[in-house]
């Protein structure tokens, strides 16, 4: 597996950062990505400094911006030969002030955007390369956190609070992983979503005022085994709690509500 190569977005602290470390040491090539060259130079050297014969290569985007996210996804298609996995980790929180409601660059409401619009745009912008390289793997980020689009206010004009938004986004994520998922069968690219632990010990959780009671390598441990477990080389289309599979919120399931959003966040990735 040491010329295997993935690509992990918001690898410059907590759970990124941990899987990076942890599939650096495997003998993963991997790409980093983050907002911030500074942070984003210091997690690569780490990678370095524990890799077992991987590179380690850094990749520069503000994923609240969707020209950026297409642009780095167009730099990674130019650069790199192969793409194993994609890993969807990086996340806007519920916020340090929960009751602000804010923005991307493309007027979306942030967590929206952030969440389930980027990670999506960036997993479509790549699958040339992720089915070129099959068998490939995209595993999504999310949540036990979820709840109920409302698909008469997507964007949480009424009513806004972070946590909302977050849970939203984060159920958006894994509709959009269930439906991409039925789309790509039979291509050799699987896809499914995690809620990887519990509260980890990450600045997003303390951001919002919540007591940490996991730790973050709890959270590398499933998350990576979506990447990297022979035995899970066929499996997509599914929601894991941890190792479990398991349901996700009902609204997942709704196939009509999946066509819905799925018409929408086509329409905005552009």
């Amino acid at each position: 597996m040491s010329r295997s190569t993935v690509l992990i977005t918001g690898a410059t602290q907590g759970l990124g950062r941990g899987i990076a470390l942890d599939l650096a040491a495997q003998g993963y090539t991997v790409l980093l990505h983050g907002r911030d060259q500074g942070r984003l130079d210091a997690v690569a050297a780490e990678a370095a400094a524990v890799a077992a014969g991987g590179e380690v290569r850094t990749y520069l985007a503000d994923l609240a911006d969707l020209d950026q996210v297409h642009a780095m996804a167009e730099r990674v298609r130019a650069a790199e030969p192969r793409l194993d996995a994609l890993v969807n980790n990086a996340v806007a929180g519920g916020g340090a002030d929960p009751l602000k409601r804010e923005l991307s660059r493309q007027g979306h409401e942030l967590r929206f955007a952030v969440n389930h619009l980027a990670p999506y745009a960036l997993a479509r912008d790549l699958l040339p390369l992720l089915t070129a390289s099959a068998p490939a793997r995209v595993v999504n980020v999310a949540s036990i956190g979820q709840e109920a689009v409302d698909f008469d206010d997507v964007m949480l004009e009424q009513g806004y609070e972070g946590l909302r938004a977050y849970c939203r986004s984060k159920l958006a994520l894994i509709m959009a992983t269930f439906e991409l998922a039925a789309e790509l069968e039979g291509s050799g690219v699987t896809v499914n979503a995690l809620h990887p632990a519990h509260l980890m010990d990450t600045n997003g959780v303390r951001e919002y005022g919540l007591t940490p009671v996991t730790t973050v390598d709890e959270g590398v441990r499933p998350t990576v085994r979506l990447v990297t477990d022979p035995d899970l080389a066929a499996t997509t289309g599914r929601y894991f709690d941890r190792f479990t599979d398991t349901r996700a919120h009902e609204q997942a399931y709704d196939a009509e509500a999946r066509a819905r959003l799925m018409t929408l966040t086509r329409r905005l990735i552009g």
